[in-house]
């Protein structure tokens, strides 16, 4: 098995491609090691130790370390920790866990607006999120503002705060001029 990797805009984080279907629905996040315990992988790569979060798109897993560890050390580590699992056929999430968040379908009775912003997070903004190893999560829509989390490769990174004022809020503004902020959560 070769499993691909790929350097993100946040340098704690990592994107790990192993070439096969990772989630085949939604996404999971987990940013300790006691959540960590819904997924065998994720609690495999906790326990590696130095990692302090584990995140699973569609085909990659993006693995973000501890400051005070270099890449160049534990890269190996998680290599053999994602390749080992993949390699067992082992299920991603432990029977019973749900941990995933994003992807969901609007409600019947979501106003027309939201409905609108989810749609143009879900077909513009999340495939290029997911891009850099993350996701992006709508949480609400009051009085102008939208309010998002950014998770995965995207939570903590340097870059975030300009993406979600450069490059989404501009483009939700344009498309639904009722918005009039957006906030990260």
């Amino acid at each position: 098995m070769f499993i691909q990797t790929e350097s993100t805009p946040n340098p704690a984080t990592m994107k790990f491609l192993p070439g096969q279907d990772v989630m085949p629905s939604g996404t999971a996040d987990f940013t300790d090691a006691e959540g960590a315990k819904a997924s065998p992988l994720a609690d495999r790569l906790f326990a590696l130790g130095d990692i302090e979060g584990v995140f699973f798109g569609s085909d990659f897993v993006t693995v973000t370390k501890a400051d005070a560890v270099e890449w160049n050390h534990i890269r190996p580590s998680v290599l053999g920790a994602i390749m080992d699992h993949f390699t067992s056929g082992a299920p991603l999430m432990a029977e019973g866990a749900e941990n995933a968040t994003g992807h969901a379908a609007p409600a019947d009775d979501d106003d027309p607006l939201v409905v609108q912003i989810k749609d143009i997070l879900d077909t513009r903004v999340r495939p290029a999120v997911a891009q850099d190893g993350g996701d992006i999560v709508f949480h609400g829509f009051e009085e102008g503002v939208v309010y998002l989390n950014m998770i995965g490769a995207c939570a903590g990174c340097p870059a975030s705060t300009a993406t979600l004022k450069n490059g989404v809020e501009n483009l939700l503004k344009h498309f639904v001029p009722e918005v009039q902020e957006v906030r990260a959560v």
